[in-house]
């Protein structure tokens, strides 16, 4: 006898952490069950590994902090094709692919990125990264659609080709071991800052310190190619978020959901900053010791700061920064004060123009007497 699933039944499987692979085959859904189906492909039911089934022992017990990050075993990748295709439908993995999905239906709905653009990629084994597809908008992905490639950007398994992004990506995570996932977009604010080459100011927002740090910026390299993998890696060791120069924006973190927090910090700060320079007065960040404080916050969530050992005069130095209206003449727009250089000369000129006339006249008048 076929096996009937309630709505009931799929919300307790989703609350335990399980994925709809967990339903067999045979199952007969109740048209309840398939709406609360729908609802979780399209992005409205969360699904967390740190969810658990609620009891009295875990709603009275030691309060924990989610953890998304994927751990596993080194040393343990699959092999054959056999390993490989439980280990990409395991529950585990499973659920990864599932939040990538879901990431990237946030980011297409806060139009960080447009068309086919944007991508993302989680760590998932000593040499294993699953990655997002090329050609395909991240609002409607599926978890099914991810690719699982190696280190070295060889595509491993998946239906779909893997982004041909995905080189910087793996750039970073070479580099930087705590880089366990990366999200590339373009929201745009903090690409108006990468296109206009400005890197963004420090000391301004307590929680951007903490969460974010300096913000890096990367030279411009055609992307996707291994000129610009080079290029953003090597800034992304120091820098959790990077600016790329007429491009767009990569960050990175423990785990997906980490990665993209970085990239709403990224882009919240920018357009903070922008409108405040905007308003016509002078942008003052904290203090050096203020930003030390800061910053020891910050090594204590286990985020290390390359500014830790600058000196508290050092930390909160903004003078590249200029906000505000630039001349045609590349100069700040600024009206001569009353008496200056610039006020003064055009009284002379004007002076000198009136004596010139007046000589001129006064030549003229004397000739025609003459005459």
């Amino acid at each position: 006898m076929k096996r009937v699933i309630t709505a009931s039944t799929v919300e307790a499987m989703l609350k335990q952490g399980k994925g709809i692979e967990a339903i067999p085959a045979e199952a007969i859904l109740t048209p309840s069950a398939r709406d609360v189906l729908a609802k979780y492909k399209g992005g409205h039911v969360r699904v967390s590994a740190a969810v658990k089934k609620a009891d009295g022992d875990d709603l009275f017990g030691d309060p924990v902090v989610p953890d998304n990050e994927f751990k596993w075993v080194p040393g343990k990748d699959p092999k054959t094709k056999e390993e490989i295709r439980a280990f990409y439908y395991s529950p585990e993995v499973t659920r990864v692919r599932e939040q990538m999905a879901l990431i990237g239906q946030r980011m297409w709905q806060r139009e960080y990125t447009d068309g086919n653009g944007g991508n993302l990629t989680v760590r998932v084994g000593d040499n294993l990264v699953l990655c997002t597809p090329t050609l395909i908008c991240k609002g409607f992905m599926q978890a099914d659609d991810m690719a699982l490639i190696d280190l070295d950007g060889k595509q491993i398994a998946g239906r779909l080709k893997r982004t041909s992004e995905a080189m910087t990506h793996l750039a970073i995570m070479k580099r930087q071991p705590k880089a366990k996932a990366c999200c590339h977009a373009h929201p745009p604010h903090a690409t108006a800052f990468a296109v206009a080459k400005v890197r963004p100011p420090t000391c301004l927002i307590p929680e951007a310190e903490v969460f974010l740090g300096e913000i890096g910026v990367a030279e411009y390299r055609t992307p996707g190619s291994p000129a610009n993998a080079d290029a953003v890696g090597n800034v992304a060791v120091d820098h959790m978020a990077v600016l790329m120069i007429n491009h767009g924006v990569i960050t990175w973190g423990k785990d997906i959901e980490d990665a993209y927090w970085k990239m709403e910090n990224t882009e919240s700060y920018c357009k903070t900053v922008w409108v405040a320079s905007m308003l016509g007065k002078e942008l003052t960040p904290i203090s050096g010791s203020d930003a030390k404080e800061l910053i020891a916050i910050r090594k204590q969530l286990g985020m290390e700061d390359k500014r830790e050992g600058l000196k508290e005069c050092e930390l909160c130095d903004n003078s590249d920064f200029r906000p505000g209206f630039v001349s045609h003449m590349g100069g700040q727009c600024q009206m001569p004060a009353e008496g200056s250089a610039q006020s003064l000369n055009a009284d002379a000129e004007a002076l000198v123009r009136a004596i010139t006339l007046e000589i001129v006249n006064q030549l003229g008048g004397g000739s025609g007497g003459n005459r």
